[in-house]
């Protein structure tokens, strides 16, 4: 989304993560995505490609936001709230972990924090969007999607606003295009 917003064109290419292709592990021999390459640069981190493309182009100024405040939202996200997302998205892999107390840990740790900030203001950095929302976005939707009834009884009405916001926007529907699965094959 951020490459999107400030109008840095790349060429995507989709990954099978259970074939890597050769060049993927040359070029980033960590074998994560998302990975950018640019020239001799490589980015293997979703806030380092954010904010390369934000030093690239910024319109709306999504970079001009309290550093230690966005710096928290951050740690927090993914610190302790994406391990708790996995361990709730994949019981089968913590079969001794209760899902209840992971949902209900997830939930106070980031969401009703989220929903603390959104009663006062649009974004989690109040009053215009930041990177922090979108950098933060991905996971509170993967969240929501794992078990969508539940988490509709949750009682997070600001949080559902900023959500809804994101999932219906533009942006978001811009990116979420299905790329053939690149192997490497040609250039």
């Amino acid at each position: 989304m951020a490459l999107n917003y400030s109008g840095t064109t790349v060429e995507h290419r989709e990954i099978d993560l259970r074939n890597k292709p050769q060049a993927m592990l040359i070029a980033s021999p960590k074998g994560t995505v998302p990975v950018l390459i640019d020239g001799e640069l490589v980015l293997e981190e979703s806030i380092e490609i954010m904010q390369w493309a934000l030093q690239r182009s910024d319109p709306d100024g999504w970079r001009e936001v309290d550093e230690t405040a966005a710096r928290s939202w951050i740690e927090t996200n993914d610190g302790v709230f994406k391990t708790l997302l996995d361990q709730y998205k994949y019981p089968d892999r913590y079969p001794t972990i209760n899902n209840d107390q992971i949902f209900n840990d997830a939930v106070s740790l980031m969401l009703e924090p989220m929903e603390g900030a959104l009663e006062s203001h649009e974004f989690l950095s109040g009053d215009t969007q930041s990177w922090v929302d979108v950098a933060i976005f991905p996971f509170i939707r993967q969240f929501s999607m794992v078990d969508i009834n539940r988490f509709g009884r949750l009682s997070l009405p600001h949080l559902k606003k900023w959500l809804n916001k994101y999932l219906e926007s533009e942006m978001f529907n811009a990116v979420m295009q299905r790329y053939p699965t690149w192997t490497g094959s040609s250039e």
